[in-house]
């Protein structure tokens, strides 16, 4: 499995696309912080950014690489080794490579920056999304084996969390505004990770007073280490639940 996660890393950190990526967020966060003035406004910009890139590069590139290397997992499904193996070392080297390229275009300027706590969360964030989107991704990819299709399953759901999602909210807000639905709110909140994402940095950039009273009832309850933690455990949930549902798919169906 080692071996497998290896070879899967080093032929993805190779990749023209990969190495764009990186260069890609390299240069916005420099520029970002340079533009804000100071590290919470370069985080802050950098954070809507990042919300929408990460995702849309973590799904669309994994979908793709699962669909490339399908003779390549072909090849390996024919060895004596476990397809659980197979599916697991192609999922973390996928999501290893693209969370150390998100690293390194972020990290390298939060650190120069000096960004501290806000900007860690941004990074953990950021490779939280990373890891949940690349399953999302392979969830994608062995519900069908058309690659038109899969890429197309893969897009309807970046633009579904990404967008659809908060109207979705906005809509239920407005249509039962008459209503205390502030637990409502944060309900909501769980079934959408971007938004999660964004919620916890922005409640360590001590914005949450322009939230209005959501945003207070967010910081009570997400504010502190229990709740920060409990929001991370959510984000790992997100993980956890589409990697072991396409793991089941991809174990018990014909290549």
């Amino acid at each position: 499995m080692n071996k497998i996660i290896k070879y899967v890393f080093y032929d993805i950190i190779r990749n023209k696309i990969v190495l764009a990526y990186t260069l890609f967020l390299l240069l916005l966060s420099i520029g970002l912080f340079n533009l804000g003035g100071s590290p919470d406004k370069g985080i802050l910009s950098l954070l809507n950014l990042v919300l929408l890139t990460v995702p849309l590069i973590s799904i669309v590139f994994a979908t793709t690489h699962f669909y490339n290397s399908y003779e390549f997992m072909e090849l390996l499904v024919a060895q004596p080794i476990n397809r659980t193996k197979i599916f697991m070392s192609e999922y973390l080297g996928v999501a290893c490579s693209l969370s150390g390229a998100f690293i390194l275009g972020v990290g390298l300027p939060v650190l120069l920056f000096g960004a501290g706590l806000t900007g860690f969360f941004l990074l953990l964030t950021g490779v939280f999304i990373t890891f949940i989107f690349v399953a999302l991704a392979f969830l994608a990819s062995v519900i069908t084996r058309d690659k038109a299709k899969g890429i197309g399953i893969a897009l309807l759901l970046w633009f579904y969390f990404a967008l659809i999602y908060d109207g979705i909210v906005l809509f239920i807000l407005y249509t039962f505004s008459d209503y205390p639905l502030e637990n409502a709110t944060l309900a909501l909140t769980a079934f959408n990770p971007v938004d999660l994402g964004r919620i916890i940095v922005l409640l360590n950039l001590d914005v949450s007073a322009l939230m209005g009273y959501t945003g207070a009832l967010y910081k009570s309850i997400l504010g502190s280490v229990w709740g920060i933690g409990l929001a991370f455990g959510l984000l790992l949930l997100w993980i956890i639940v589409p990697v072991l549902s396409s793991r089941r798919i991809f174990s018990r169906r014909d290549l």
